[in-house]
């Protein structure tokens, strides 16, 4: 067998330059294999819809995020992203500050880890798209529906996540704090806290692919605007146009969203990353 290149080995450490190509090699790979393919089936069918090429992509989102809607009035690209980044921001949002709340007290005590961590346990097994019927139902399929699936399909992640980190703090500092005078609310606040929020927000780093997965599922079913209420209205017109691009940009978001939450815990808690 022939050697292993030094850039996969196990003592492998590439050099800036190399990981930036290797990085960006599969996506090469990606797009050199979707442009040969839209060519191939544009040049036998010029009418072809399945793999549109570039420059009609881009004609198309020009449309849809530069030409205000006839009927509407309003930049729809524009629109349903704005409608889309309320629904995930306030249903996370709010998953994360209950699930720090309920995480926290859990890990800290044991009366409330034994009377709220066996239904927690259960409740975050059921999948959240399964009650989807339920919570339109109940919340009905306006915006509050919407939030509700976010708002339940991360909660129960990030209250275990929390829980369990909560768990592995020393325990000699709660008793030390305690010695010291200070009160449990004062624990949880001054001592538990500031430990647990840089662990918070990479749970929530974690829990945005599934938070654009309750999102489109939820706009798809029943919504007026919104990214995936976009994609799922042009899928009958077979709009790969447009559906192509939203995705990317659905993806763009979330790239932004994930670097800008990894930025803050590298910069407000260097000595979290340094201890990881």
């Amino acid at each position: 067998m022939g050697k292993i290149p030094r850039f996969w080995g196990v003592h492998a450490e590439p050099t800036k330059l190399l990981r930036l190509i290797l990085a960006l090699l599969p996506f090469a790979v990606i797009v050199t294999a979707y442009l040969i393919a839209s060519h191939v089936r544009l040049e036998a069918n010029p009418s072809d819809k399945l793999t549109p090429s570039v420059s009609k992509m881009v004609e198309a989102v020009g449309e849809m995020a530069l030409t205000k809607d006839k009927r509407t009035g309003r930049y729809l690209m524009l629109a349903d992203t704005l409608s889309s980044l309320r629904r995930i921001v306030i249903g996370l949002g709010a998953a994360a500050i209950v699930g720090l709340f309920l995480g926290m007290t859990m890990g800290l005590f044991p009366g409330m880890n034994s009377t709220l961590h066996p239904v927690v346990r259960f409740l975050s097994i059921i999948p959240p798209l399964a009650i989807l019927p339920i919570l339109f139902i109940v919340f009905g399929v306006g915006e509050v529906g919407k939030i509700v699936l976010i708002f339940i399909g991360s909660l129960f992640v990030i209250t275990r996540d929390i829980h369990e980190e909560t768990r592995q703090l020393p325990r000699e500092q709660i008793v030390k704090a305690l010695t010291l005078g200070a009160s449990q609310f004062q624990v949880l606040w001054q001592v538990v806290l500031p430990q647990i929020m840089p662990r918070l927000l990479i749970t929530v780093r974690l829990c945005l692919g599934g938070a654009w997965l309750f999102l489109i599922a939820s706009e798809a079913i029943a919504s007026t605007d919104g990214l995936g209420y976009r994609i799922f209205l042009v899928r009958r017109y077979l709009a790969m146009d447009i559906i192509i691009p939203y995705v990317l940009w659905i993806t763009l978001i979330g790239l932004l969203m994930d670097t800008a939450l990894r930025l803050v815990v590298n910069w407000k808690y260097r000595w979290y990353v340094a201890s990881q």
